[in-house]
């Protein structure tokens, strides 16, 4: 089989795009708003067509011309929406106007009419209403859904980061129809033993450049600094003397922000790499036997990201760009999934050619 076609909405730094190529797939364009995101992707995918732009105010049709695709003939179509306003982590006024963006994913599928379309997103998109609408819009056009709340360390990501996975299959393309994602699917040769923080940092002591501007973690103050010293080896907040406790938590009734100054723990896989994922107050982002938090290199890689992966922008950026992203192996596994369903189309379509 051919290498298959892809596109990519939303992609960020470009993590989704880089599991699709890793799992075979010629990603042909991509569409990005962020500026620095935006950059960070063309320093990884040069030879992608990038659109830096508002998806609202993008045509389909201006992409498929670009790329020389007729109706009908992409293969795979990516879409991970903002996902803040569906996040359990969402505070205040949700941004409507960027929840609606995942409705504008119906609007590139009907242009594109893609075999597969493979969606990403929190789980919170589950119990949305535009979910609903989205489903509805694209069974419509002849799409067939299956979806499943999957963990990230099922793909052998060294992470624990549960996400929604919704995969559209086209009704022309022949599969076993199921209502969840085929991890069967999966070859044998890919590896889904869960990784830990102990596997990924030796593996950054033995291959990182000692000249990598990712190399680099969040400066404390000293107060910061010595409740970080004060935490034990696989501890958090709760197991800090007296003198080191915040004010804020001492008047939290509840084991509210419970992760908060955690330690990563040696023999498991790290927590979610949210977009602060490099910041102690706001997670279980400490070194597990260090007395900092976590590098930018660290948390990328606990993402999946390769050690030599580029990325553009302020510290800030870059960390909110590592903790958006979709985890690297995680996408390379839903394309190789991808990958199996097209392929038994296509020899399902040689069997019935043969026969008649």
């Amino acid at each position: 089989m051919s290498r298959p076609s892809a596109i990519d909405l939303f992609a960020g730094a470009g993590g989704a795009t880089r599991g699709l190529r890793d799992a075979g797939f010629r990603v042909l364009a991509a569409v990005e708003n962020d500026p620095e995101a935006a950059e960070s992707y063309r320093r990884n995918h040069a030879r992608v067509l990038l659109y830096e732009a508002d998806i609202r105010s993008l045509s389909a049709d201006q992409i498929a011309d670009a790329v020389r695709l007729n109706r009908g003939d992409l293969d795979l179509l990516k879409a991970c929406p903002p996902c803040q306003g569906f996040s359990t982590l969402a505070k205040g006024e949700v941004d409507q106007a960027r929840n609606d963006l995942v409705l504008d994913v119906a609007r590139f599928v009907d242009a594109f009419l893609p075999r597969i379309l493979l969606l990403e997103n929190v789980p919170g998109l589950r119990r949305d209403r535009r979910l609903v609408q989205l489903v509805g819009k694209l069974e419509n056009l002849g799409y067939s859904f299956m979806g499943s709340l999957l963990d990230s360390s099922r793909f052998g990501v060294p992470q624990r980061r549960k996400r929604f996975i919704l995969m559209g299959v086209r009704a022309d393309i022949k599969h076993s129809e199921a209502s969840v994602i085929p991890l069967n699917y999966l070859p044998d040769s890919f590896l889904t033993t869960p990784r830990t923080a102990r596997q990924v940092l030796k593996h950054l002591e033995r291959y990182s450049k000692p000249d990598d501007p990712l190399d680099v973690h969040r400066k404390s103050s000293e107060a910061v600094l010595a409740r970080i010293s004060a935490i034990p080896i696989g501890g958090n907040r709760f197991d800090l003397p007296e003198e080191h406790q915040l004010d804020c938590h001492r008047k939290l009734k509840n084991r509210s922000a419970a992760s908060s100054y955690g330690r990563i723990k040696l023999d498991e896989p790290a927590p979610t790499m949210t977009t602060r994922c490099t910041t102690p107050a706001c997670g279980t982002f400490v070194h597990p036997t260090e007395n900092r938090g976590l590098t930018l290199r660290e948390a990328a890689t606990f993402q999946s990201f390769p050690i030599g992966y580029h990325f553009y922008g302020q510290y800030g950026s870059i960390e909110r760009q590592i903790g958006n992203a979709v985890p690297v192996r995680m996408a390379k596994g839903l394309g190789l999934i991808a990958r199996s369903i097209l392929s038994q189309s296509r020899e399902c379509s040689i069997k019935s050619s043969d026969t008649v």
